[in-house]
C-alpha cells in the first residue's frame, strides 16, 4: 500500500498542468510509472488521484457489486463519472482535464493533500475553508470514528 504524507501547495499553469513537487514525487517514486487515476471526490469538492495499485484495489470492491440492483447501478455510474487515466509528462507534471477543473473549481492556486493512500488535489481557498470549517467539530468525529478501536491491531 503506498502511504502519502503531506500537504503542498502548487500552482496549475494556464493549460491546467501541475508539477508535483519533489517532496511528493519522492513518496510516488514506486508507482509514477506505473500512472495514475483522477476521479471526482465523492463527499468533497475536489479530486482524488489514485496510485494506479490503489486504484485497482477501489475498483475490485466497487466490481463485486450487483449490476441488476438500481442503487448499485447508479452508484457505479456516478462513481465512474469523468474518472481519467492520468500520466506525468517528461518533464513530472500532471495535465487536469477541464471538466475534472471545473467540478473542483480548479483555477490557479491549489493544494495537494495527502489522504493516506490517495492524494486529494483541492483549489486553495476550498481547502482551506474545509479545513477551518471542520476544526471545531474534529475532535466529536474523532471520537465518534476512532474511539470505539481501542488500539486493536
Amino acid at each position: 500500500m503506498t502511504e502519502i504524507i503531506g500537504v503542498h501547495d502548487c500552482k496549475v499553469d494556464v493549460k491546467g498542468r501541475l508539477m508535483l513537487p519533489s517532496a511528493l514525487k519522492l513518496q510516488l517514486d514506486e508507482v509514477i510509472s506505473e500512472g495514475f487515476i483522477l476521479k471526482r471526490s465523492i463527499f468533497q469538492p475536489c479530486l482524488e488521484l489514485y496510485p494506479r495499485q490503489e486504484w485497482n484495489k477501489a475498483v475490485s470492491r466497487v466490481n463485486k457489486l450487483n449490476r441488476f440492483v438500481k442503487k448499485n447501478n447508479d452508484f457505479i455510474r456516478i462513481f465512474m463519472a469523468g474518472v481519467r487515466e492520468i500520466d506525468t509528462d517528461s518533464t513530472g507534471r500532471l495535465l487536469i482535464p477541464k471538466d475534472l477543473a471545473v467540478f473542483a473549481g480548479i483555477s490557479k492556486d491549489i493544494v495537494l493533500a495527502s489522504a493516506l493512500s490517495i492524494i486529494e488535489i483541492w483549489d486553495k481557498d476550498k481547502y482551506e475553508a474545509s479545513i477551518r470549517d471542520n476544526i471545531n467539530s474534529f475532535s466529536d468525529l474523532a471520537e465518534e470514528v476512532m474511539g470505539q478501536l481501542n488500539n486493536e491491531e
